[in-house]
């Protein structure tokens, strides 16, 4: 009888929670009493038959791990190990190193050139590079320190990245290097200026130098191309390094990049940096220009969710890196160098997305590390840390292809040939299946999918685009100008090649982000059971990008961060 009093009290305390939650729209209702330390969204049930479909996708996705697992082995190559320990530096060491004179930028140079070299042939992460250039700027580099001109504060005021080495994907403009972005059609089209962030960074005294390999077309998050090949990751050459910054992260992760430039509207910049155990922030909308890149956005909306962003082995890089490349009229607002008290940051994080169809559920190893720096923040820090859950994240993919929905007329048929006519994509399907088609099999199929989703303008899209607006209002209401949520990069480590094919919608965890227009920073926390990296990401509220850094490193601090694939003793 006890046990029966307890369970109708437990039920009716459980109804009043429900109609409280339903009661009104007001963020504090909605989520329950804000002293509770916890906001809590309505958990709504799954459909019967997308409880089946997603039974069935759980099982297909155990079978072909089994089989890609049997495929591939256990371990792929053996990664070069690092021997010049310069290739060990932070940018920002590097740069204070090379204007005091302790190292030449031309040292710094050829130790990079050298690891290109070493490691491409077992990554394929490189496309394009412009050593002997680079070499004959590292020169002039060095000349201008020798010569007094300016003096060492005026250097690292001035040219705060003088003499260091820095690469970009091949999606962003370097003058007189490769901009195929990974399309047949422009296979042979070279940048004739630099992008925007590239030239900031070139300003700051950054040498560009080696040019890194994407997935057709920018829009898949495995790095595989016609032009250029598949990369490969350096903590197993069997699994993907994401995309489309994936050459970019691998680069970095090889130590044969000190950092370097990504871009980002589903994702391209996270899930590379997650994959490959390195820092990625995705900027705020429109406080980093797009210029230069390519595809191009083909709207105001596509413009908000694309962000070009740092990408980096060291979090300290971070935030020198923002303040070059962000444009000088909206820096202010940003407030970078204001400092930010952790104790005084409010952090609340959710360990999944509370189960997406078709979306992969989140390995252990990145639960049981998130909550870990939850703990970190919780005892040691003393902040303030909360348990959420937000139930509409269940609905990130169908948001996130909603939103991406535009009435311009350039589709990803158009895109995917330099915006000159169209493809067949069903044409296109039949030569891939005889060998024949210049694009991948996940381009064609983006392009016939794209066709046959929610369409611009329908009941289903305004009805996704609101529940994005009630989304970014509820977040926006529970972070203020001192939150931070935090999340899983990706539900799961690096997967085998081509097994993105049937975890397709892994990339919401991401994808949500840019549609919400917040900034977000994948940070590394080392490597899990499967020697792979593991991390998360930091989210901030829109323009509160420096919450995202700071936290960024107190936990490279607390956790390690970067973690080299393998070094010799």
């Amino acid at each position: 009888m006890r046990l029966r009093e307890r369970l109708k009290c437990k039920a009716k305390s459980l109804l009043r929670s429900l109609h409280a939650c339903s009661s009104s729209n007001n963020i504090t209702n909605r989520f329950g009493k804000m002293d509770s330390g916890k906001f809590v969204d309505a958990r709504k049930p799954q459909p019967l038959l997308k409880t089946v479909v997603n039974v069935w996708h759980k099982f297909l996705t155990l079978l072909v791990r089994w089989l890609l697992r049997t495929i591939y082995g256990e371990h792929g190559a053996r990664m070069p190990p690092i021997r010049n320990l310069i290739l060990m530096e932070s940018a920002t060491s590097l740069a204070q190193k090379i204007r005091t004179k302790k190292l030449t930028s031309v040292e710094v140079m050829q130790a990079y050139i050298e690891r290109c070299k070493e490691v491409n042939p077992v990554l394929n992460c490189i496309v394009d590079q412009c050593y002997e250039t680079a070499l004959k700027e590292a020169a002039k580099a060095d000349q201008l320190i020798a010569s007094g001109t300016l003096s060492e504060q005026q250097l690292a005021t001035e040219k705060p990245f003088l003499g260091v080495p820095i690469s970009t994907k091949d999606c962003i403009s370097v003058k007189d290097l490769l901009h195929t972005a990974g399309i047949w059609k422009r296979r042979n089209i070279r940048g004739e200026k630099d992008a925007r962030a590239m030239e900031l960074m070139r300003k700051a005294g950054a040498i560009p130098f080696a040019l890194t390999n994407v997935s057709e077309c920018c829009m898949w998050w495995e790095s595989v191309n016609t032009v250029h090949g598949r990369s490969r990751n350096p903590y197993d050459t069997n699994r993907i390094v994401g995309g489309s910054s994936g050459g970019e992260g691998t680069i970095q992760a090889s130590a044969a990049a000190p950092f370097g430039i990504g871009s980002d509207i589903g994702g391209s910049i996270r899930m590379p940096a997650f994959f490959n155990g390195i820092f990625g922030h995705k900027p705020s909308p429109h406080v980093v220009s797009n210029d230069g890149q390519y595809p191009i956005p083909v709207s105001s909306q596509h413009n908000m969710f694309l962000s070009i962003g740092p990408m980096c082995r060291y979090a300290t890089d971070l935030k020198p890196m923002m303040k070059i490349i962000t444009e000088p009229d909206v820096v202010g607002k940003l407030r970078l160098d204001d400092p930010v008290d952790l104790k005084q940051v409010k952090f609340f994080y959710q360990l999944n997305d509370g189960g997406g169809n078709l979306v992969s559920p989140v390995d252990i190893d990145i639960r049981d590390g998130i909550e870990k720096a939850m703990a970190h923040f919780r005892t040691t820090v003393k902040a303030d840390v909360r348990k959420v859950y937000f139930d509409k994240l269940r609905k990130s993919a169908p948001m996130w292809f909603a939103n991406m929905k535009s009435k311009e007329e350039a589709g990803f048929d158009s895109q995917l040939v330099n915006l000159e006519g169209r493809i067949n994509p069903y044409m296109e399907l039949l030569k891939w299946c005889l060998w024949q088609s210049n694009h991948t099999f996940v381009g064609i199929m983006t392009a016939i999918f794209e066709s046959q989703g929610v369409q611009y303008g329908s009941d289903k899209y305004n009805g996704l685009v609101k529940m994005r607006d009630d989304l970014l209002e509820e977040f926006q209401a529970m972070l203020g100008d001192n939150g931070v949520f935090i999340y899983p990069t990706h539900p799961t480590v690096a997967p085998y090649h081509n097994e993105p094919l049937i975890r397709a919608l892994n990339f919401s965890y991401t994808g949500i982000i840019n549609v919400l227009g917040l900034p977000s920073t994948s940070v590394p926390l080392g490597l899990g059971r499967e020697g792979l990296p593991i991390g998360l990401q930091v989210v901030g509220n829109r323009n509160q990008d420096r919450l995202c850094l700071a936290v960024a490193c107190e936990l490279e601090r607390a956790f390690g961060g970067w973690v080299a694939p393998e070094v010799l003793a």
